[in-house]
């Protein structure tokens, strides 16, 4: 999108809550051969270094977990399942270890491929969720550990200012209290455990 740039990395560098509020209504892209796939961040979920039982880095640093403890704006890509991938932005200082989970988005752009590689002609199903938007985007293991700043996956800024709602996190069996999942208030892009019945009116 023209006149949209690259977030920097000190955007990245900030308290992760604040990071995982402000990267929505962001937009991600990613340049792939056969076109740029784009689309806005509207949930996230934080997950951070103390008293967070969830996160990954809260037993320290491990081979799985070692890409969450880079520099800000790094890819922290893992599988679950054995079969889906999520995709989170490192935030904080190089080592800290906590990272955003970016949980859905609006499609915007190259969504004829982000249909052929979901399996599905469902717009609102398409990128709801971390998992699907993986899928969606092409986002898999080899963009683990890479920078957002200057490779073919990237964010872009915008001056849009959704209104922000919160709530616990999902899909977790542990810190399941803490309210560190935000979403643009009625978006119909949001995962599919949030209440559309706002939207169907």
């Amino acid at each position: 999108m023209s006149g949209m740039n690259i977030l920097p990395e000190e955007f990245f560098k900030e308290d992760t809550v604040k990071v995982a509020q402000r990267l929505l209504g962001k937009v991600l892209v990613h340049n792939l051969p056969e076109g740029v796939s784009m689309g806005k961040i509207v949930e996230t979920e934080a997950y951070l270094s103390k008293d967070d039982p969830a996160c990954h880095a809260s037993r320290g640093k491990t081979k799985r977990n070692e890409a969450m403890f880079g520099p800000a704006g790094m890819a922290y890509v893992y599988l679950i399942y054995g079969m889906y991938y999520c995709f989170n932005v490192v935030t904080r200082e190089e080592g800290v270890g906590e990272a955003v989970l970016i949980r859905a988005l609006e499609p915007l752009e190259g969504i004829q491929h982000m249909h052929q590689r979901r399996g599905t002609s469902k717009v609102l199903n398409l990128t709801n969720g971390p998992a699907k938007l993986c899928q969606a985007m092409g986002i898999n293991k080899e963009h683990n550990g890479i920078s957002l700043l200057n490779s073919n996956l990237t964010i872009l800024d915008s001056q849009e200012k959704p209104r922000i709602q919160s709530s616990p996190r999902i899909g977790i069996k542990t810190g399941v209290d803490l309210m560190l999942r935000f979403y643009a208030a009625e978006n119909p892009y949001v995962s599919a455990s949030i209440s559309r019945k706002t939207f169907e009116k």
